[in-house]
């Protein structure tokens, strides 16, 4: 880890003689691909969750005199992009698909951090539903969430069930829409994440596929991006930020945390034993891992494939140079965390060698 040792003092010196050139923002802005619940709104499923919940962030920037705001978006990654493109938020918390979309229809932003990896995907029925299985889906209606992180992934799974979307009956419709329809009969089964499970234990649904267990290529994954141009304008500040989403990470990966950072979590509305379901016997620093390894660049770069068969994106998007680690890297070595993740190659599988994507 030498050579990694090197070149984050040498950007944290380029970085230091950028910050006395720059004003520093009045305020940071950041979106939040969900519309989250709670009072103040939060999430869960990321570490961001915890930064958010332990205003991390807040007392940050509270000696600059730098304001922080969270804007959460019931439209998902759809509308997060169209924020993105407004300049309303200088980051965004956004699942894999959607950051995708937004690329290619030309928003300039960077990955700065992975926050969120091997998010589970679950097929759920009415509890007295003749729905086994994926594959008796076949001419069903069925909910799926379009444009989201996890619409691919459902996808993928139809396909791997010797199915297409084409067989079933899909209507789109977000979280909260999907749940009143499916416990009204006005859906056949629906596709979503842990939210489902408060459903299910409310005895309202049953969970009849899991991608838990399964091949990690079936999972789900969530990044930290920045705008571009704000990133230019202000590398002192995307630092900081970048800084305290690590710390979050690393104590949400901490397995004496676990308890912890499931009630935390509980504070958006989601209670703690669907988090539980949702990361059990799951390590958390897999989960966790703010590391933008190989696997992850693998999985964006599969995004990106099945996007254009899908015709869900129109041209090819470049991955390898959107990754931007630099900021990573150094937070890293500021918090002597280089070496307490494990990196994972594209089959999802330990690797060995480098913890981040090189560039």
């Amino acid at each position: 880890m030498k050579h990694l040792s090197r070149w984050a003092a040498a950007f944290a010196v380029a970085l230091a003689c950028a910050t006395a050139a720059h004003a520093a923002p009045d305020t940071i802005r950041i979106g939040v691909a969900t519309a989250g619940g709670g009072d103040p709104v939060t999430w869960g499923g990321s570490p961001g969750g915890v930064a958010r919940a332990n205003n991390w962030l807040e007392e940050e920037f509270k000696a600059s005199g730098i304001k922080v705001e969270w804007l959460f978006f019931k439209g998902a990654g759809p509308a997060v992009n169209e924020a993105l493109s407004n300049k309303q938020i200088d980051f965004a918390y956004q699942g894999d698909l959607p950051s995708i979309v937004g690329r290619s229809n030309g928003l300039k932003t960077k990955l700065l951090l992975v926050s969120g990896a091997r998010n589970n995907l679950y097929l759920v029925a009415p509890v007295k539903s003749q729905v086994q299985s994926i594959k008796d889906l076949k001419g069903r209606t069925v909910s799926i969430f379009r444009g989201t992180n996890g619409h691919l992934v459902a996808i993928n799974v139809l396909a791997a069930n010797g199915l297409a979307e084409r067989d079933i009956k899909g209507v789109n419709l977000d979280t909260g829409s999907a749940q009143a329809a499916l416990v009204s009969n006005g859906v056949d089964a629906a596709f979503g994440g842990y939210e489902w499970f408060k459903v299910r234990d409310q005895g309202l649904a049953k969970v009849v596929y899991s991608t838990q267990g399964q091949d990690p290529a079936f999972t789900r994954q969530a990044s930290l991006l920045v705008r571009s141009e704000f990133e230019q304008a202000n590398p002192a500040e995307v630092q900081r930020v970048v800084d305290v989403f690590v710390r979050a990470a690393h104590w949400s990966s901490e397995e004496k945390n676990r308890d912890e950072l499931f009630r935390i979590w509980a504070r958006s509305g989601t209670p703690v034993a669907s988090w539980a379901a949702e990361f059990d016997r799951q390590p958390l620093a897999v989960r966790n891992s703010p590391l933008a390894d190989a696997f992850i660049v693998a999985r964006y770069k599969a995004v990106v494939a099945d996007a254009l068969k899908l015709r869900l994106i129109r041209r090819e998007v470049s991955v390898d140079d959107w990754f931007d680690t630099r900021y990573l890297k150094a937070a890293l070595k500021k918090q002597g965390l280089e070496d307490f993740w494990t990196a994972f190659d594209a089959k999802g599988q330990p690797a060995a060698g480098a913890s981040v994507a090189a560039k």
